[in-house]
């Protein structure tokens, strides 16, 4: 099976090679673009009060791609091929501030109506239509117990929002935000129903991009930080559950503000480039069509699902798994039109298993993820 592109459907939208896939930071000084692109970065997602001239000639001289707000200076750039797309407010789905206008007290009211959020995005397209445009979506998306949605929100909304631009993501950080360990699942949670929001709207024609934003820093929580393992495991949970790009947010709020928090841990920075490195080596795989029904997977026990994917490329036949709970499992794979003998190379791991008539089994521990090339 051939790799595709999804964003070849538009003139200045990014790379089109079928090589290139998204793995990018939220919200970063243009400066940091360099040391970011060490660490297997190639894209940004949003500028601080930009984009401004500076902003765009310090990202066009680290060639580093951006996704910005469509505002003057940015409609004065449709030619340039630095911009790769256009984005929404964050998180419109969350509380929004608003002012009494008799106290001019501040205080939070409900989220941004779901049908201004569509007609923002016509007009955002009215504007420049060769551009996609980014939507990023709260935790709301996952978690049923959030309560910062605010009042007069409501689970259906989502329905909605996602008609509201052409790549669709979304962010939840079950260590540093839901405080647990327990529940990293909620990365594909969300996933799960974004892609059925999407298919559930016929206007939506099935071509919306789905992202997602994953932790690497403890945000604001003293107590927890997640761990190199956590990221690589909710990375490939977002792979495998069909996110086609990766945002990393990397500030820290507590117990002091560092905008790029990342690049001052360098357990986590060298996890995270490790991660994007095999990203980009598997990008042809990754873009290539899912085989449906591609493997059956039992897990030796039913509280720890083993959630996987599969992809054929280049002759070969590639299996992606990932445990699903904070708790140890063997899984057995059993993949149709292998040949009665094969080898699986576990990838990054420097060993082979063998398979029988199409079947083999592996152990997980909690969270582990395991990359399988079939040949």
């Amino acid at each position: 099976m051939g790799t595709t592109n999804a964003y070849a459907r538009w003139k200045y939208g990014p790379p089109k090679d079928p090589s290139f896939f998204p793995t990018a930071v939220w919200l970063q000084q243009p400066r940091n673009a360099p040391r970011y692109r060490q660490a297997g970065i190639n894209l940004y997602v949003g500028l601080w009060q930009g984009p401004t001239e500076e902003q765009l000639s310090a990202l066009r001289a680290a060639k580093m791609p951006v996704i910005c707000e469509q505002n003057q200076v940015g409609l004065k750039h449709r030619e340039d091929a630095i911009i790769v797309g256009w984005m929404h407010q964050d998180e419109p789905d969350n509380a929004q501030p608003i002012t009494d206008p008799t106290t001019g007290r501040r205080e939070w009211g409900g989220p941004v109506p779901p049908q201004r959020v569509v007609e923002w995005y016509r007009q955002l397209l009215a504007r420049d239509p060769d551009r996609p445009v980014l939507l990023n979506l709260g935790q709301g998306v996952a978690n049923d117990t959030w309560v910062g949605r605010g009042p007069g929100a409501h689970p259906d909304d989502y329905f909605t929002y996602v008609k509201g631009a052409d790549i669709v993501s979304y962010d939840v950080y079950p260590v540093a935000g839901l405080n647990s360990e327990d529940r990293l699942w909620y990365v594909a949670k969300g996933l799960e129903r974004l892609h059925l929001w999407i298919r559930w709207n016929e206007s939506t024609d099935g071509r919306k991009i789905v992202w997602n934003v994953l932790e690497c820093t403890r945000i604001s929580n003293l107590e927890r930080k997640p761990t190199p393992h956590h990221v690589r495991g909710e990375v490939w949970m977002s792979l495998i559950h069909g996110s086609q790009g990766i945002i990393y947010f990397v500030h820290q709020f507590e117990p002091n503000f560092v905008e790029w928090a990342l690049l001052e841990d360098r357990e986590m920075l060298e996890a995270v480039t490790a991660i994007n490195r095999q990203i980009h080596e598997l990008a042809p795989v990754l873009n290539s069509p899912t085989v449906l029904d591609g493997a059956v997977v039992k897990s030796s026990s039913p509280d720890v699902p083993i959630h996987a994917m599969v992809k054929r490329h280049a002759g070969a036949t590639y299996l992606f798994a990932v445990a699903m709970r904070n708790a140890p499992a063997r899984a057995e794979f059993t993949l149709p039109g292998i040949p009665a003998r094969a080898t699986a190379e576990v990838l990054g791991e420097s060993r082979r298993i063998t398979v029988q008539r199409g079947r083999f089994e592996d152990d997980f521990k909690p969270y582990e993820v395991h990359l399988y090339r079939i040949r």
